[in-house]
């Protein structure tokens, strides 16, 4: 590798890292056109592949920093997480069928539906003291399947379909749901990256790097997620306006080909 993609590599890591840290899982959604576009990973499977498991070490990372701090909520994780990683297999090996042109096209469709509903106001502020039952289980498990489905398809972690999940399912407050969707987003993206290892669609060296610049960037999440506590809608919102127009991006480079 040359320095430039080396450095690159450990500067996109930061980003996503410190963007995990604060987002949850749709901080990952830039990791993809990082690699392609910034990083030069030429093979959009590649890029979704090396992104995936990249993504699921920083986001186990940042999620035991939201641990220390009492924000997750384990029992709803969980139950989430665990019924997701079926469809997570299924997604990312229908993924790999797929022309890669094709797929970055519905990753771009996919970044806007994120950046749209990062955008809404929750119709409440939550239940901060909200716990698992077998009612909520039964809410929790299929939706945890579709978004891991969803997640395993496009290589991302699905923080954008599991944090309102969480909360529509449970009624916990978004920086709970923010921080236990990590969870999902770690176990998903190791579903994923594991799907595409075993088809040697993972670049190690750079995912290596990725992760090594996401343990300071996510340091730096975690504390600013805690920081922007009263402000988070502005700051997501302020977000999914970048991620709004990066999906043009990839969808502009997409059709070129």
């Amino acid at each position: 590798m040359s320095v430039f993609m080396i450095v690159s590599a450990l500067m996109s890591g930061a980003l996503v890292g410190a963007l995990l840290g604060l987002f949850g899982g749709g901080g990952s959604v830039l990791a993809t056109p990082l690699l392609l576009y910034v990083v030069g990973v030429h093979d959009p499977h590649v890029a979704i592949g090396t992104s995936a498991a990249a993504v699921a070490v920083n986001a186990g990372l940042n999620l035991v920093g939201h641990g220390r701090g009492g924000r997750v909520k384990w029992p709803c994780a969980t139950v989430f997480a665990g019924a997701g990683l079926i469809g997570s297999f299924l997604g990312s090996t229908l993924a790999k069928a797929v022309d890669g042109q094709g797929l970055l096209l519905w990753f771009a469709f996919a970044m806007a539906a994120i950046a749209l509903s990062m955008m809404r106001r929750p119709r409440s502020q939550g239940d901060p003291l909200v716990h698992i039952s077998p009612a909520l289980m039964l809410k929790l498990a299929p939706l945890g399947v579709l978004t891991g489905l969803a997640a395993g398809f496009f290589g991302i972690g699905g923080g954008f379909l599991i944090v309102p999940g969480l909360m529509a399912a449970t009624g916990m407050t978004l920086v709970n749901a923010t921080a236990s969707s990590l969870l999902s987003v770690s176990l998903f993206g190791a579903a994923t990256s594991l799907n595409y290892a075993a088809s040697g669609l993972i670049n190690w060296p750079v995912a290596g790097l990725f992760i090594l610049g996401g343990l300071a960037g996510g340091a730096l999440g975690v504390r600013g997620a805690g920081l922007l506590a009263g402000r988070a809608l502005l700051a997501r919102r302020m977000f999914a306006t970048l991620v709004l127009l990066v999906a043009a991006y990839v969808a502009f480079r997409a059709a070129l080909h």
